[in-house]
């Protein structure tokens, strides 16, 4: 077996809870989290305040300890105090993309047991709706809404320490992700889990004490949530929240605060490095640009940081890995090199076909090893089985290979995730919604490379007998079932799909076949 190990020393286990080991690093006094659009700032005593109040709350009426609860919102500083305020009640918070359609929630809110559903009163319509037929009891939204409670009234009698948990064992938070194949599955992520990979992710990095960073990146979205809300708070740092992505308020925020560090995604990464709206601001102060959530390709990576005159490095994770894996160590990385390990975290490349471990350079499925790990999918043990294998190994489904130096180059996938400006699309999600268009026969969905997307997700349609489905007529019927970014974008018709002895579609042949 060819194991490659971290280069960084070990860190300890600990018993604390994701809370508490965020609140070990707040300074009362400072200014920890400044909503972007308004300016509205949230000291360390206020924000650890506001939590305990708010678990006393939801100790109160029943909805924690061991309950589920679903967050539904764009990135605010109420956001981090939902989260933690559940956490530190002894909740699950299960993170819903506030862009979903109702049919989208309805499914997670079901399949994670959800009791309770906070969300903003612009989403209330679609809370309504999806709610309908699940467990949630009551909707509650951040701020004020005719016929919806009120976060401020669930402040209670501040709980002033963690409920009791088994921080290996009791999951802290649902998010929803699709692994290496299939329907999104909700990933199964222990107190323990997101404490280590706070520790794990900070030994490397340099983020200081009163450090700010814009975080646009969503905290639904493992990234946001644990590499920018978690770990920086836990840094004693702050964060600067946008509900989403603009480029010219975020060029402004990150002037306005003077953020030494910017957390981007590939999309973003182009933009900062064509975009001619750059060429206006002073980004002197930059010290580093990281990209991750999905390959970010060295050229664009070097004109970026030539452009900013700063490193541009990227990172490795996945939400099954809490979400980090591999960094570039203190700010400083190879062009299209994912980093290398954390602390406390193994990894091989191995054959798909074979099973067999490969040497340096060699390019073959990722698997890794570490405390990080998932601890599995919810009400699914059988694709729990499939991903994390003998020895407490997780196939990634990623292809890449390792450099003598320990970084990691991560060049294809071998599972079927399509990503879409750093967002997850399943093309199975996408195949099940088409497949109840009348005049869709049978259909099968890739990714169709994109510049400035990444990818682009491709139908494969055979029609029912007579009927003519062209791409907007597919677009349109999609609208409303399914979020923006899961939207087919190309389209091409085929007599018949290419499967396997065993039904499985060959997604490999319909590749070959556009010469992708």
């Amino acid at each position: 077996m060819t194991l490659i190990n971290s280069q960084f020393a070990d860190i300890a286990l600990t018993a604390h809870s994701v809370t508490e080991r965020v609140f070990a690093g707040i300074d009362p006094d400072y200014t920890v989290l400044i909503d972007g659009p308004t300016g509205q700032e949230m000291t360390g005593a206020q924000f650890t305040g506001a939590v305990k109040s708010l678990a006393g709350g939801l100790t109160e009426r029943g909805w924690a300890p061991g309950k589920v609860l679903a967050l539904m919102a764009p990135n605010c500083p109420d956001y981090c105090v939902v989260f933690h305020g559940i956490a530190w009640a002894g909740g699950t918070v299960t993170t819903i993309n506030p862009t979903y359609t109702a049919h989208e929630v309805n499914h997670q809110l079901i399949d994670a047991g959800a009791e309770v559903l906070f969300t903003i009163p612009a989403f209330l319509d679609t809370a309504r709706e999806a709610i309908q037929g699940t467990g949630v009891k009551e909707i509650v939204v951040i701020g004020a809404a005719e016929g919806a409670t009120p976060l401020s009234d669930l402040m209670g009698a501040p709980l002033e320490h963690q409920a009791p948990v088994n921080v290996a064992e009791h999951v802290v938070v649902l998010p929803y992700s699709s692994g290496t194949t299939g329907l999104p599955k909700g990933v199964m992520l222990t107190h323990r889990n997101l404490v280590v990979n706070i520790d794990q992710s900070l030994a490397p990095a340099d983020v200081r004490t009163g450090e700010l960073a814009v975080a646009f990146l969503p905290f639904f979205h493992i990234y946001g949530l644990e590499v920018l809300m978690n770990i920086y708070l836990a840094a004693g740092a702050g964060l600067v929240t946008m509900p989403r992505f603009d480029l010219a308020q975020f060029l402004d925020l990150t002037t306005k605060y003077r953020t030494p560090r910017l957390w981007i995604v590939p999309p973003v990464a182009l933009a900062l490095a064509k975009h001619p709206l750059v060429e206006s601001y002073d980004l002197s102060f930059v010290t580093q640009v990281n990209s991750a959530a999905a390959p970010l390709g060295a050229d664009v990576a070097e004109a970026m940081g030539a452009r900013l005159g700063t490193n541009a490095t990227q990172g490795y994770g996945m939400t099954e890995l809490s979400p980090v894996s591999h960094v570039s160590p203190h700010g400083k990385g190879k062009p299209g090199a994912s980093g290398v390990a954390v602390p406390n975290t193994q990894s091989r490349i191995v054959d798909p076909e074979t099973g067999q471990d490969l040497p340096l350079g060699v390019d073959g499925e990722l698997w890794v090893r570490g405390p990080q790990v998932m601890k599995g999918y919810l009400n699914n043990p059988q694709a729990t089985a499939e991903t994390i294998v003998e020895g407490g190994w997780m196939r990634t489904g990623d292809i890449g290979h390792f450099d003598e130096d320990g970084y990691l180059y991560v060049t294809d996938r071998l599972k079927e995730l399509i990503k879409y400006k750093g967002f997850q699309v399943a093309p199975a999600e996408l195949e099940a919604e088409i497949l109840t268009h009348p005049e869709v026969a049978d259909v099968a969905v890739i990714g169709f490379p994109d510049d400035e997307a990444g990818e682009l997700p491709m139908a494969f349609v055979v029609a029912a007998p007579g009927a003519d489905p062209t791409l907007e007529d597919l677009q349109g019927y999609l609208d409303g079932r399914l979020s923006h970014y899961k939207q087919v974008r190309r389209m091409q018709r085929v007599d018949e799909i290419p499967k396997s002895a065993a039904g499985k579609i060959l997604r490999r042949v319909l590749r070959d076949r556009i010469g992708v």
